[in-house]
């Protein structure tokens, strides 16, 4: 299915409450390779313009506390998909998948966090050698 009338029926779905599920292995990596390209194309040429934008250590701060806030907030959402899936008995390899994915979500925070605290560190640094 090409991936507007993907986007458009799942948009749908969601505004009534509901998400698409898939449970044919293709469709599956259809999506999975949807995605990636999607957001590929639309990161379009981020390297240049970060180059052109963070000029000093606190112009790379906002970006990198918006990423963590939002990614943040899909960890503490998949951390109650988690538990739900705990409280339902749903299959260990799915427990087990999910308790990696927070895991990792968690230890990706903490390493942002650090980031953040790096441009403050840096800029404290280079202007006190000023």
């Amino acid at each position: 299915m090409p991936l507007t009338r993907r986007s458009l029926m799942d948009a749908i779905a969601e505004r009534f409450g509901s998400y698409r599920v898939y449970d044919d292995p293709t469709d599956i990596d259809a999506l999975l390779t949807a995605q990636s390209e999607t957001a590929y194309t639309e990161a379009g040429d981020h390297a240049a313009l970060a180059t052109k934008k963070n000029h000093d250590a606190l112009a790379v701060q906002p970006g990198v506390l918006d990423v963590r806030g939002c990614i943040l907030a899909d960890v503490l959402y998949l951390e109650g998909v988690l538990t739900g899936a705990r409280n339902r008995g749903l299959p260990p390899e799915l427990i087990e998948r999910l308790e990696d994915v927070v895991d990792h979500g968690h230890e990706l925070t903490v390493l942002l966090a650090d980031t953040v605290r790096a441009t403050a560190t840096a800029t404290a640094q280079v202007s006190s050698s000023n």
